[in-house]
């Protein structure tokens, strides 16, 4: 991806000490020092500035794309169209409740770059994805001297994700002002959420009040519908929820789907908008991924649609009940060369890795994934290992990353990294492993 890693790690072998110590040095604020200090990598992940943007532009293709696939493939049949990806009739049912027929472009794509180009993993849609605070991380950095002489000589930018989002959290709430100045946003999670996301919510409100908004957290529960139709929140009105929470967690509520509908009725009236609406939820599936590199659909796309996917996107397949048996006994047959995962999964969870599998428990592997439903298997993608010094050490070595960008409908909205070690395992996720670190991006020319 970039020799800029390099550059940096030949420094800091160099007795560079500043430099090597600067993420350690960094003065981070409270909430994302208690967020994320411990899960830091020692050192920022670089990219190259053009390459990043033209892969940003062909995102903005991909979720036009994806988007129009009920349409496209399914004539407009959405209950089709969610048979399909494998999404269940009672979560299609509440996505389309939830919906409003245009889903925003918010989200953040997980792609790997194998040291020639980035490909897509997945495409995580809404405003529950996290990592919009990551940016503090380069602007606390470039407060250390020796890392802001190290990025003036290299010419180094960031896009900062919080001040994009705040944009559009302005932007989107305009219409529900209930007074002059800047809205007040409710950052609201499911029923418990926020006992084990509480300090990742806290880094969130510190970073939008950094951008000058009021962001107050809470769960689903604790909002109430005034008498005109607004929200409030401990009595304050609320003129946009952030939304933190998945239609999932609906339908695992006790009181069922129904705990949403307050947020539901207050946006359709324009009291308080909801952020993002539950629509997004039916093109975040992987399984809406292979779609797009399903070669019985080619034939839907034009000579530059079916360049773009395949530009981006691995190869992808869905397994179910009914996928075809020589598609099973390919996928038996390329163990090695595969990772199934479920379509609406987060955070590495229930994926099965062909390469770190026997033969026996591939098998077993697909056998699941038929029987379950909504798997997909992906073709492997090889991350670039690129290196890291540890300065407690004095040691180098390999790392991977996952580089998670960022989109709205104004386009690009910066980037983040989730890495691990080269040989810490397939899977680069904190839900999954523990061993995995935070880092901020930044691009050169």
């Amino acid at each position: 991806m970039t020799d800029l890693s390099r550059t940096y790690v030949d420094e800091c072998l160099r007795g560079n000490s500043g430099l090597a110590g600067a993420v350690a040095r960094a003065e981070l604020p409270p909430a994302f020092e208690e967020a994320w200090r411990a899960h830091l990598l020692p050192r920022p992940w670089f990219v190259r500035a053009t390459e990043t943007a033209a892969f940003a532009r062909d995102l903005e293709g991909l979720f036009e794309l994806l988007v129009s696939l009920p349409l496209r493939l399914f004539d407009g049949d959405l209950d089709r169209y969610a048979a399909e990806v494998g999404i269940e009739p009672a979560l299609a049912a509440l996505l389309r409740r939830g919906g409003s027929g245009v889903p925003a472009r918010f989200g953040r794509a997980d792609a790997y770059h194998d040291g020639t180009s980035y490909k897509l993993l997945e495409l995580n849609l809404g405003s529950e994805v996290g990592g919009v605070d990551m940016a503090v991380f380069n602007q606390r950095l470039l407060r250390v001297p020796e890392f802001a002489d190290f990025a003036r000589v290299h010419r180094l930018d960031h896009v900062d994700i919080a001040a994009r989002t705040a944009a559009v959290l302005r932007d989107r709430a305009e219409p529900a002002l209930s007074g002059g100045g800047d809205p007040v946003v409710g950052l609201i999670e499911g029923r418990g959420g926020v006992a084990p996301y509480g300090r990742l919510m806290r880094a969130t409100v510190e970073a939008m009040a950094e951008q000058g908004l009021d962001v107050r957290i809470g769960e689903i529960g604790d909002v109430r519908t005034r008498a005109d139709g607004k929200l409030t929140l401990d009595g304050t009105p609320l003129d946009l929820v952030l939304r933190n929470f998945a239609a999932s967690q609906l339908l695992e509520d006790p009181e069922g789907p129904g705990v949403a509908e307050p947020f539901f009725r207050a946006h359709e009236a324009g009291r308080t908008v909801l952020f993002t609406s539950l629509d997004s939820g039916f093109y975040a599936n992987k399984s809406a991924l292979a779609l797009l590199t399903d070669p019985r659909r080619s034939g839907s796309f034009d000579a530059g649609e079916r360049a773009l996917i395949e530009r981006v996107l691995p190869w992808s397949r869905t397994l179910g009940a009914t996928a075809p048996a020589e598609l099973i006994d390919l996928c038996r047959e390329r163990r090695e060369r595969l990772i199934l995962k479920p379509g609406a999964g987060y955070g590495g969870l229930d994926t099965f890795v062909g390469w770190e599998s026997t033969a026996a428990d591939w098998d077993k592997a697909l056998r699941v994934a038929v029987e379950r439903g909504g798997y997909v298997a992906q073709e492997r993608v090889v991350p670039r290992p690129e290196p890291v010094y540890d300065p407690e050490s004095g040691s180098v070595d390999d790392w991977i990353a996952a580089l998670g960008i960022f989109l709205t409908d104004e386009g690009y909205a910066g980037t983040h990294a989730r890495a691990n070690r080269a040989d810490g395992g397939a899977i680069v996720g904190m839900s999954s492993n523990p061993d995995t670190r935070m880092v901020g991006v930044f691009s050169h020319p």
